[in-house]
């Protein structure tokens, strides 16, 4: 089975927004992110496992707000208590996260199909996000998540740098253009390149 991308059909690569003389490095760059492997880890309340001894591609999972753990290839978000967000490039990890968490003690909900993923980076990021978002992001620094709205639309956001600013953001796939549209919207101001 192929799989298509949520927002293949909108992406338009390109400069947009106010780049008229700038320098293309202050401009914010926003692209989507495909092929990675979205899993949503459960514990449930009835469960007498410790979560911080389960060890996931050499990652701890932590039940710290807003924290995220990582290494280069796999990223778990907290996203609630006992509620994580694993996300990866190893597509292996499937079948170890299935064996790991089982299914007495986890709730494990493979999300990769259903989200559209995409990043934004540049020095005006978090103002393009303060522009629909409620979010204290004064507070926001590396390596922290945290579940929001957009102009109505419910979202994930990992923090994965501070300097430039990069985030990435996770939506409904069903949401996924809406939620692109508003934010290369209110990226114009800044002036922005589409990859």
């Amino acid at each position: 089975m192929t799989t298509k991308s949520a927002l293949e059909n909108i992406c338009v690569k390109g400069q947009f927004g106010d780049c008229e003389e700038k320098n293309e490095k202050d401009l914010l760059k926003i692209y989507e992110i495909k092929n990675l492997i979205v899993v949503q880890i459960v514990q449930y309340k009835n469960s007498s496992i410790l979560y911080e001894n389960i060890d996931i591609d050499n990652l701890k999972l932590s039940n710290k707000p807003l924290d995220v753990v990582n290494n280069k290839d796999t990223r778990i978000l907290w996203v609630g208590p006992k509620n994580w967000l694993l996300v990866s490039v190893k597509k292996d990890l499937i079948g170890k996260i299935s064996e790991i968490f089982k299914e007495t003690d986890f709730a494990v909900t493979d999300l990769s199909h259903s989200r559209a993923v995409f990043e934004i980076n540049g020095k005006n990021v978090k103002e393009v996000l303060k522009k629909g978002c409620p979010f204290n992001f004064d507070t926001l620094k590396k390596n922290n998540s945290f579940n929001s709205i957009y102009h109505g639309i419910a979202f994930t956001g990992d923090m994965l740098d501070d300097n430039p600013e990069k985030i990435r953001l996770f939506a409904l796939r069903s949401f996924g253009e809406s939620f692109y549209h508003s934010i290369t919207d209110a990226s114009l101001e800044y002036g922005y390149i589409a990859d």
